[in-house]
């Protein structure tokens, strides 16, 4: 089938790490995207210690006379990354290269399809829809200082306990960060006190492995946590999550094609 070349291409836009890990990580959510849209076509840049970086994308795509580009970052909420460095990056990108379109999408959370990730990771590391009534879930993400970050984090527990879970902690591998939340430790801690809650599980709230997922992968086996479930990752989930933040994202690319056609 033939492609309307005003289909904007789809930049992932990742952190990157040190850690080999977190770029085979996303390479290969990129890759279930593909496969989920083949007619789409999806690029990856990384902000820092991974190739290739946002810049060079761009500056590539502009060269192929690419004219749109929804650029999405790879991040669960909006916090320093999604306020500041990302739109920094892309403004820069816009000034140099004026006849490439760049649009921004919103990031990945909160969704519906990320709390059907957070329990597809739960289930897969052993628990059944039949242990929801005696679970507690801690609720473990990477950890910010920006208050809306945190307040969607509290947010997301609360929802993930309207699912059926015993109880639902939040808590946060970061010292750093800000709203007074426990660490990963300490909620697995604090939830064998809870009624009901006869095992502790811990759902990291993070993409791709790292330095923070290890510290809350440490903090649950050092407190007892009974499960303890892989980062989101490739998951089917986050990977239809990508497409809708892109299909978002490209209504008004689509409008302004419609009215100029």
């Amino acid at each position: 089938m033939l492609l309307s070349s005003r289909r904007p291409v789809l930049l992932v836009i990742a952190h990157g790490s040190r850690d080999p890990r977190h770029a085979a990580t996303v390479n290969a959510l990129v890759a279930r995207v593909r496969s989920l849209r083949p007619g789409l076509r999806v690029e990856t840049g990384f902000l820092d210690f991974n190739a290739p970086a946002v810049p060079q994308v761009l500056e590539r795509l502009a060269s192929e006379g690419v004219e749109d580009v929804v650029a999405l970052p790879l991040l669960l909420t909006r916090a320093f990354h999604a306020k500041a460095d990302i739109p920094a990056v892309l403004h820069e990108a816009s000034a140099r290269l004026p006849r490439l379109r760049i649009h921004q999408a919103e990031v990945l959370g909160p969704s519906p399809l990320l709390l059907g990730a957070l329990e597809r990771r739960l289930h897969e590391a052993g628990l059944t829809p039949g242990d929801k009534s005696s679970t507690g879930v801690v609720l473990a993400s990477a950890g910010s200082t920006d208050p809306e970050a945190i307040a969607v984090i509290a947010e997301i527990a609360r929802e993930l306990r309207y699912t059926g879970w015993c109880a639902v902690r939040p808590a946060f591998a970061s010292a750093v960060s800000a709203g007074g939340y426990p660490r990963t430790e300490d909620a697995v801690r604090s939830l064998r006190t809870a009624a009901g809650v006869r095992r502790v599980a811990v759902a990291p709230y993070v993409i791709a492995p790292g330095f923070l997922p290890d510290r809350i992968a440490r903090g649950a086996g050092e407190s007892g946590a009974e499960v303890l479930g892989e980062v989101l990752g490739a998951s089917p989930e986050l990977a239809r999550l990508l497409l809708t933040r892109y299909e978002e994202a490209r209504m008004p690319v689509r409008l302004a094609a419609a009215v100029s056609a």
